[in-house]
């Protein structure tokens, strides 16, 4: 990955990525053009501690991240949480990364945490959600013409910190990674709802198969 510009934005973009598909890849662009950031990282959780275990790998899952934005100018993989194993907290990898950009004597950037209007719902469900509002902004996917807002608690640790909640204007894409593993599993069709290369890999692994 490019280091980042000084005082630059960066957005961040996790999930499980079990398989990555369309609407992660045009969320991460929508987050690129509306934080005029300089770039957005997409990074696959090693174990996402509120959700059950996850469907294929992490090896598996960074190699289809890295194929889906192949040619996507300013996305890039970051493999933080799968270097660093055990449950994924979201708080944990905002400051190793602050903590890499001071060891490394990097420009101070600015990070935005990404999020889907669902996430943000039960954002002060999140492991130290206080914390990651202290040292990230956040950005919020929305429909156009509708702008999600944050429960009460997270809105006045919003305000103490002198944060925004940045909203991405998200047409809504009716694609989710478990409908795509169903119908995987019943050899039913995906080819509209992930990249072309990451259906490859999916079938030249037998990923997903029942």
């Amino acid at each position: 990955m490019t280091p980042p510009r000084p005082g630059a934005r960066v957005g961040l973009l996790g999930g499980s990525f079990d398989p990555i598909h369309h609407a992660h890849i045009a969320l991460a662009e929508c987050a690129l053009r509306t934080l005029n950031a300089s770039a957005v990282h997409l990074i696959p959780a090693a174990a996402p501690w509120q959700r059950a275990p996850l469907s294929a790998d992490s090896t598996h899952r960074a190699a289809m991240v890295s194929l889906a934005i192949h040619g996507h100018p300013g996305l890039a993989l970051n493999s933080i949480e799968i270097d660093r194993g055990g449950p994924s907290y979201t708080v944990d990898t905002l400051q190793a990364l602050v903590d890499l950009d001071q060891a490394q004597q990097r420009p101070a950037v600015q990070y935005v945490w990404i999020l889907g209007a669902d996430q943000l719902a039960n954002f002060c469900t999140w492991h130290r959600w206080q914390d990651i509002v202290a040292i990230a902004e956040l950005a919020v996917a929305a429909r156009p013409g509708s702008q999600p807002r944050p429960p009460e608690p997270l809105q006045r640790v919003l305000d103490t910190h002198n944060r925004p909640l940045h909203h991405l204007p998200m047409p809504e894409m009716p694609v989710s990674g478990s409908e795509i593993r169903r119908r995987l599993a019943q050899r039913e069709p995906v080819d509209h709802l992930v990249p072309p290369e990451v259906l490859r890999y999916i079938n030249s692994h037998h990923l997903y198969q029942a």
